[in-house]
């Protein structure tokens, strides 16, 4: 079993941060890229942003210069400082991680979202 479990979301008006983070744990051997996806009501879940175990990243455009993924792996955990929030950033954010178990398993995990809400 692996779990992915997300915190730090809230509400902010327009122009402010927010820090989320995801923690993961369970019967890991190892984990590949992390990455955070959102999805906002009646819209399709879409990428945001991704990084390799080596540090490696990618960004939407949509967030590029706002938001910043980090990552501790010896923590298992990844973070997305997200600054300048607009409203259309207002979406639940997903952690996923990219798992390899340690049966040696390999399988995409979800965590359960944190709301963002972007007031304007």
């Amino acid at each position: 079993q692996v779990q992915l479990v997300e915190s730090g979301g809230g509400l902010v008006q327009a122009g402010g941060s927010l820090r989320l983070s995801c923690a993961a744990s369970g019967s890991i051997f190892s984990i590949n890229t992390m990455a955070w996806f959102r999805q906002a009501p009646g819209k399709q879940r879409e990428f945001v942003t991704s990084i390799t175990s080596g540090g490696s990243t990618n960004y939407a455009d949509s967030v590029k210069g706002r938001f910043t993924i980090s990552r501790d792996n010896a923590k298992k955990t990844i973070y997305l400082q997200m600054n300048s929030l607009k409203p259309e950033d207002t979406a639940v954010y997903y952690c996923n991680a990219a798992v390899i178990s340690t049966t040696r398993a390999q399988f995409s995990a979800w965590g359960q979202g944190t709301q963002v809400t972007v007031s304007s």
